[in-house]
């Protein structure tokens, strides 16, 4: 019989966890203009965009069926601008048995589906790319760094 199985992290070391990831938003330089100048009709995007990743980092558990709840000790939501895009990266920490790598790819997607949400309705084609983890280190298999290079 298949089915799922929670890892066991009871005989893990408690250690210091940190994660890194990013997703970008690719749009018209229009809305990206708007979006950094807080000129939305729905208001300020980066503060809520910030505060979506917070509270999705915050509840990995809860979306994600096999994450163990984690008691985090930093979520950290940034974005740096470019004409037709916009880079959103989190760092989320905590000191545990596991790691935090789906918290900071979970803080990621709910900051940039916020930013989509409230900028949908200056054009629906804007899209939300390359999601994934940049680093993490801490835990058994120690530290990590993404090989992917960077393209600007």
């Amino acid at each position: 019989m298949s089915g799922l199985k929670m890892a066991d992290v009871s005989d893990k070391k408690m250690t210091r966890r940190k994660a890194v990831a990013k997703a970008v938003i690719s749009a018209p330089a229009v809305i990206i203009r708007r979006i950094r100048h807080g000129e939305l009709a729905k208001g300020d995007c980066l503060a809520a965009a910030q505060a979506a990743g917070i509270l999705a980092a915050k509840n990995t558990a809860s979306l994600i069926p096999l994450c163990h709840p984690l008691p985090l000790t930093h979520v950290d939501i940034s974005f740096s601008f470019a004409r037709t895009g916009l880079e959103i990266v989190s760092t989320v920490k905590a000191s545990y048995a596991t790691g935090v790598e789906m918290e900071a790819l979970c803080a990621c997607a709910a900051a940039a589906l916020t930013i989509y949400d409230m900028a949908k309705g200056y054009d629906k084609g804007i899209v939300v790319r390359e999601l994934r983890l940049l680093e993490k280190s801490g835990g058994k298999s120690g530290n990590w760094k993404s090989r992917v290079l960077e393209r600007h």
